[in-house]
């Protein structure tokens, strides 16, 4: 078998299979290299939320205070694992920097953007594949239990306004009678438009499409290094050997930076470890996904589970689980939710992966300028499912020589001038 392909893409999670997904639809050659299986980065555990709500990115300002005091408290929502690390330093310094409501009120417009593409990218894939991992669109609601928690939700709701996105603010009540069964002892705001699926069953999919169009799939294959020469990478060698391809698309989540690092590049990104646990519940199902806002808990009901997701950890690419915080992310679902009881967990029950997190909250999309025919589909931070078709559409379009509808100026690879 030839090791010699049209198109190369590192990385089989929701970006790297959806890139692949609408460059073979455009009759491209494709290959798609993995180092483990299928969405084994951090697609298949995520919260299987697509949210057109978000859009306001994690660089921005009050992150930096609340990053500061979670110093201090190692089972806080969000937490940096204190490290010599000039890499880690380099991040946070360029997190601060962007941290502006100047940062915010550019970005917004563009995440919208992003948001809604993709999501009508999701309702034509669930068609094209059956629907077969649940794709629906229930909306989202985020409750909160304090002052502070409806501020927070208030400023959610004006800025989604703000961008044309409805949100509507909610009593437990009026959330009762939307969802019989979802028992709440908080109120909340709700935002129509956004939807959920299941992200594994979402990959499963994808994957025996692809194969089904001769997108040669190949897990286990780790990348061991890029080879360039003349402005242009000519050699992608990996654990089950070489490859060449006119292009090659880097969508290697977490593991990107040291991907590209042999080609003197650098990329800030940081991997933000995120915790799951999947469990079957006792009583009736409620339909609607949320997330508790003050604890920064994400709550999905799958088909016959619930999932339980969050924590933000920046404490590098290290899997180990740290059971105090999965307890406090557990714990604190009952505060906001009388309907739904959880479990106590062992570390083999828990899910652990890795957000690519970019200091300015925005993915990197886009052709490097040192090594013209690699191009960038990564940085995604906790929207990589959500973004991920549009994700793949940009990158069929740069391939393609196509013009897009987005305006990519602040998704450049090259924004801080690596």
């Amino acid at each position: 078998m030839s090791n010699n392909s049209d198109l190369l893409i590192i990385g089989a999670g929701a970006v790297g299979l959806c890139c692949a997904y609408y460059l073979v639809e455009a009759g491209c050659q494709v290959t798609v290299l993995e180092k483990g299986a299928v969405g084994a980065g951090c697609s298949s555990g995520n919260a299987g939320m697509i949210v057109p709500s978000h859009v306001i990115p994690l660089a921005s300002p009050g992150m930096v205070a609340k990053g500061l005091k979670s110093l201090f408290h190692p089972a806080s929502p969000f937490y940096i694992q204190p490290r010599p690390s000039l890499a880690l330093l380099t991040w946070l310094w360029r997190f601060y920097r962007a941290s502006t409501l100047r940062h915010v009120q550019r970005a917004m417009p563009l995440l919208r953007d992003l948001h809604l593409a993709s999501l009508a990218e999701f309702e034509r894939l669930a068609e094209r594949l059956d629907n077969s991992f649940g794709f629906q669109k229930r909306g989202l609601l985020l409750l909160y239990r304090s002052a502070a928690g409806e501020a927070e939700c208030r400023e959610l709701a004006e800025a989604a306004h703000r961008v044309g996105l409805a949100a509507e603010m909610l009593s437990r009540e009026e959330i009762a009678r939307r969802d019989p069964n979802l028992e709440t002892r908080a109120d909340g705001v709700y935002f129509c438009g956004d939807a959920h699926l299941e992200p594994m069953a979402f990959l499963d999919a994808l994957g025996a499409h692809l194969r089904g169009q001769g997108v040669r799939l190949l897990t286990d294959t780790e990348v061991l290094g890029l080879v360039a020469r003349n402005g242009r990478v000519e050699r992608v060698q990996t654990s089950s050997g070489t490859f060449a391809a006119r292009e090659v698309v880097l969508a290697g989540g977490a593991w990107s930076p040291g991907l590209v690092r042999g080609l003197g590049v650098r990329l800030p990104l940081q991997p933000g470890k995120g915790y799951s646990v999947t469990f079957s519940p006792e009583r009736s199902l409620f339909q609607m996904p949320l997330i508790c806002t003050e604890a920064r808990v994400a709550v999905t009901p799958f088909a016959e589970r619930v999932r339980v997701a969050g924590t933000l950890e920046l404490s590098g690419l290290d899997r180990s689980v740290n059971l105090r915080r999965v307890q406090a992310m557990l714990q604190a679902v009952p505060e906001y939710l009388a309907c739904l009881p959880v479990p106590r967990v062992s570390p083999a029950e828990v899910w652990t992966g890795f957000r690519p997190c970019t200091p300015d909250g925005l993915p990197y999309v886009g052709r490097f300028e040192r090594y013209r025919n690699l191009i960038a589909a990564t940085g995604h931070a906790m929207l990589g499912l959500s973004l991920a078709p549009v994700t793949g559409k940009l990158v069929a379009d740069i391939i393609l020589g196509r013009r897009s509808e987005i305006d990519m100026g602040l998704l450049s690879p090259q924004r801080y001038g690596l």
